[in-house]
């Protein structure tokens, strides 16, 4: 079983949040299960935490044996732009209602769907609509 990871995830660790201890337990939970795994874009986001610097980043991704996958491929990111468009269009119909998404959380998510079996995040409604089939770990 091997679990993509969101950014929100390792940066709520570093940074201590009141959650960090669950999220340790579901990060060490979902290692023991399978694989872990980043795309390029959450290492890259990593990269921008106060407390980070590369050798930081990639001594903690050692440490947690979470793999870097910066060759996303072509069906990667036709997946993140086909639902990126859903959700601008859907946005544009509703007038901006709902907060402005990134297009890195359709990477994401487009990289968990086609590269992993499920995604760890602290956001699963974010991805609950724009990837229904994606399976999310959801204890938080």
């Amino acid at each position: 079983m091997r679990t993509a990871i969101d950014t929100n995830v390792i940066s709520g660790l570093w940074s201590g949040e009141p959650l960090a201890s669950e999220m340790a337990r579901l990060l060490g939970g979902a290692g023991n299960e399978g694989g872990l795994v980043i795309c390029g874009p959450v290492y890259a986001e990593l990269l921008a935490h106060p407390k980070a610097t590369e050798e930081f980043v990639d001594t903690f991704l050692s440490a947690t044996a979470i793999v870097v996958d910066c060759d996303l491929g072509e069906d990667v990111w036709r997946e993140a732009g086909r639902r990126f468009a859903a959700y601008s269009e859907r946005r544009r119909r509703l007038r901006g209602s709902s907060p402005q998404r990134l297009l890195v959380d359709f990477v994401i998510g487009a990289h968990a769907s086609l590269c992993a079996d499920r995604l760890l995040t602290l956001v699963s409604e974010r991805y609950a609509r724009d990837f229904p089939k994606l399976r999310l770990i959801e204890n938080i």
